[in-house]
């Protein structure tokens, strides 16, 4: 797992890669080919894939936007469950995620289109257990005063994922055993958080914003 002590001799930093192109790997791959004391030795399209290959990792490199929906946090705090840190490796065109990821205490975010000899360095870095002190990585800290976590209660939580994702308000009082009346409460006490926090969520467009930001919604898929 991840320390600060380099690994003695020859033996390589341990990587893996959580990433659902296939493109994208075969480019990590061969940026490392000439790293010795770097490699990559398990890539899988969601964690929990890549968990079921190995746990025998020194970093997980983690794109923001997968196949399965998870969002960037749920990801962050199953990887550190199983005792690995995580780099992030993004596109960066959606702050949104690279502000939940920074929020779950990642060592820091690269860009895809960053030079390999950068790439390289911070892969190195995040693997020894060194933050990598990115542009991005530090403007989603930055941001992070004005993107404040608002706090959920599970019921409060599962109210807003179905409401959010669609349903009307009678539907979810079906669905979480709640009449419709609790449910209405319920909305606008979360609304009230979302508004104390600086945070809007007047509209129903809005409180599913915030339940994408906060990870409480799966993310959408990719349109291929």
């Amino acid at each position: 797992m991840t320390n600060d002590t380099p690994h003695c001799g020859s033996v390589p930093r341990r990587i893996g890669v959580v990433e659902d192109h296939a493109v994208a790997v075969a480019g990590l791959r061969q940026i490392l080919a000439d790293e010795p004391d770097l490699m990559i030795v398990a890539a899988a399209t969601t964690v929990s894939e890549l968990l079921a290959i190995t746990t025998d990792l020194d970093l997980a490199m983690l794109d923001l936007r997968l196949p399965d929906g998870s969002s960037p946090i749920a990801n962050v705090e199953q990887l550190r469950r199983a005792g690995i840190e995580t780099l992030v490796f993004t596109s960066g065109d959606e702050p949104f995620m690279v502000r939940a990821a920074a929020r779950a205490g990642v060592l820091g975010v690269v860009r895809k289109s960053e030079r390999g000899e950068v790439v390289a360095s911070a892969i190195r870095d995040a693997a020894m257990g060194r933050l990598v002190a990115t542009m991005d990585w530090a403007a989603a800290i930055d941001a992070d005063e004005d993107f404040a976590q608002v706090n959920l209660s599970p019921r409060q939580r599962d109210v807003l994922g179905l409401y959010a994702s669609g349903e009307p308000a009678a539907r979810v009082a079906k669905l979480s055993g709640l009449t419709e009346d609790t449910v209405n409460a319920y909305l606008g006490r979360i609304r009230q958080k979302y508004a104390e926090a600086g945070r809007p969520a007047r509209t129903k467009t809005e409180l599913y914003k915030r339940a994408l930001e906060d990870g409480w919604l799966p993310i959408p898929r990719r349109r291929h």
